[in-house]
C-alpha cells in the first residue's frame, strides 16, 4: 500500500494541474459565457461540467497526498556537491532553515536553495529602494557564471525564457505572487525559467535554474564535470530578482522527481548556509 501511495504522490503534479485547469476554465466560462446561446459554447460548457466532479476528486486526492504522503518518504543521505556559484552569495529559502525549503515539495524542490549574489562592497540594490521593477542588470548576480554541481550528462536544457525585470517593491512582489499562480499552470519552464538538468552516473540529477536567456553553453547529451561553466545567472521564470536556484532530485523530471538533500563542498568541507547566511566560494 505504501508503494502505491508513494507512486501516486510522485505523479501528483501530472494529475493536479489538468484537474485545476478544468475547474478554472469552468469557473471562468460560467461567468463570462453563461448567457451565450451558441451551440459550440453550450457544448463546451457541458463537457467542462461533466469533467467537474472527476476534476474535484483528483484535486482533493492530490492535496491529501501532498499533506500525508511526505511522512512515508524514506530518508536519504545528504549528498555533497560542487557549488554552482563563485564569490559571496546570500542564502534564501535554504533547507538548512526548513524543509521543504520553498514551502512545497513540488518540482523536486524539497531541498532546493536560492543563492543571491551579495558582494562585500554592498553593490546589491535593497528591496524597496529605487524603481518598483528594476532591470536585471542592476543586480550583481545577473550574468555571473553558473557551474555544474556534479559530473554527469545533460538531460534537459531550456534557454529561451526572457529575463524579466525584478519585483523590487511590495506592490511588485504582490504582482509576482499572482503571476506565479499563472506560471504554475504553465509547467516547469515557466516556474524554473531557463534551466539545466544534469544526471549523474548514480542517477541523482542536479538542477540549476533562473538562468540568463541565451547563456546556456551545454546541450542535451553533453558530458560535463563538476565545476564546468554551463550558463550564466539570469532572471527568468518565477523570480523576484536575479539569483541561482539549485537542487538535487532522484530522477530527471521535475514533474516526478523527489528532492535529495545536499551540501556544498567548500574548502574541503560540506557546508550549507541557512537563510541570511553567506556561501563564500573562492575563484
Amino acid at each position: 500500500m505504501t508503494r502505491v501511495i508513494l507512486a501516486l504522490y510522485r505523479v501528483r503534479g501530472v494529475l493536479y494541474y489538468p484537474a485545476a485547469a478544468v475547474l478554472i476554465l469552468l469557473g471562468i466560462s460560467s461567468l463570462l459565457l453563461r448567457d451565450v446561446d451558441a451551440p459550440i459554447v453550450r457544448g463546451a460548457l457541458s463537457v467542462l461540467a461533466a469533467l467537474a466532479l472527476p476534476a474535484v476528486v483528483v484535486a482533493v486526492l492530490c492535496i491529501l497526498l501532498s499533506v500525508l504522503a511526505p511522512r512515508l518518504l524514506p530518508e536519504r543521505e545528504r549528498m555533497t556537491v560542487s557549488p554552482p556559484v563563485r564569490g559571496r552569495w546570500l542564502a534564501v529559502n535554504s533547507p538548512a532553515t526548513k524543509v521543504p525549503s520553498h514551502g512545497v515539495r513540488a518540482w523536486g524542490q524539497a531541498y532546493a536553495i536560492d543563492l543571491v549574489s551579495e558582494p562585500a562592497d554592498g553593490a546589491r540594490p535593497a528591496f524597496g529602494e529605487g524603481p518598483a521593477m528594476r532591470p536585471p542588470a542592476d543586480y550583481p548576480a545577473f550574468g555571473a557564471p553558473v557551474f555544474a554541481m556534479i559530473d554527469g550528462t545533460v538531460v534537459r536544457r531550456v534557454d529561451g525564457q526572457r529575463d524579466h525585470r525584478s519585483r523590487s517593491s511590495m506592490p511588485a512582489f504582490v504582482y509576482m505572487m499572482i503571476e506565479g499562480m499563472l506560471r504554475e499552470l504553465g509547467g516547469a519552464r515557466f516556474i524554473l525559467g531557463n534551466h539545466v538538468v544534469i544526471r549523474g552516473d548514480d542517477g541523482v540529477c542536479a538542477v540549476v535554474a533562473h538562468l540568463q536567456r541565451g547563456s546556456v553553453a551545454v546541450g542535451v547529451g553533453d558530458r560535463v564535470r563538476a565545476g564546468d561553466v554551463i550558463a550564466r545567472c539570469g532572471n527568468s521564470g518565477n523570480t523576484s530578482e536575479p539569483h541561482v536556484h539549485a537542487q538535487l532530485m532522484d530522477r530527471p523530471s521535475v514533474w516526478t522527481g523527489q528532492g535529495v538533500p545536499m551540501a556544498f563542498a567548500v574548502a574541503g568541507s560540506p557546508t550549507l548556509p541557512a537563510d541570511g547566511e553567506h556561501l563564500v566560494v573562492a575563484g
